[in-house]
């Protein structure tokens, strides 16, 4: 589950920020001053940081190299109550990934907030697996299928794959899954149960993301 940090001083509007985001299925944790929040960046994972711009000590604007250099994967949306082109360029060429004018409707923020958290995600699959050679691999729709069974039900035998898939040509199935084995996406162990590898789960989770959100 995506874990949300809210930065700002003004203690109700966070307490009611951390409300709407955990309502709306995620964790969020409060830090009332940008240098609380680099320090809880230090110790934590977090995937967005919800920053206000104006605050006592290290403003937002000021915060968001900070941020950007502890955490350079967490997304950053920046909240301000002074609405300007000026600052907004200026928090986006800084490191923000979007900007968020104050006051806003709660929607508004889960809309950017969930925008953000999938553009984080469809990076982290286009760093961490070779999409082109995930895309080759499963070009055939029986090895997708196979992929997906595989992810959802662990180590499988042979002929459980077959009889879930509903193929009777089991050579077919036997030929899939030799390419699958060659690309690295599938393993099978002396017991002969067949597995995803690392590269495997990973391919398997960033299909399932992308078909969701295309």
């Amino acid at each position: 589950m995506e874990t949300i940090l809210v930065i700002d001083d003004d203690h109700d509007l966070r307490t009611t920020l951390i409300e709407v985001l955990e309502d709306g299925g995620l964790t969020a944790q409060g830090a009332e001053n940008a240098d609380l929040a680099l320090t809880l960046l230090e110790q934590e994972t977090f995937h967005l940081v919800l920053l206000d711009m104006v605050m006592p000590g290290t403003d937002g604007m000021s915060a968001i190299p900070l941020i950007r250099k502890k955490a350079p994967k967490t997304r950053i949306i920046v909240m301000t109550a002074f609405s300007s082109i000026q600052n907004a360029v200026q928090a986006l060429q800084r490191g923000a990934d979007d900007y968020l004018v104050k006051p806003f409707k709660f929607d508004a923020l889960m809309l950017s907030v969930r925008k953000n958290l999938q553009e984080a995600r469809f990076q982290e699959c286009d760093e961490s697996v070779d999409m082109d050679g995930v895309f080759q691999g499963l070009a055939n729709i029986l090895r997708r299928q196979i992929l997906i069974l595989l992810h959802h039900q662990g180590k499988t035998r042979f002929m459980d794959l077959v009889r879930a898939l509903e193929i009777k040509d089991h050579t077919k199935v036997n030929f899939h899954l030799k390419v699958l084995r060659e690309t690295g996406f599938i393993d099978q162990d002396i017991r002969k149960l067949y597995s995803l590898t690392t590269n495997g789960r990973r391919a398997a989770e960033c299909l399932s993301f992308i078909s969701k959100n295309m």
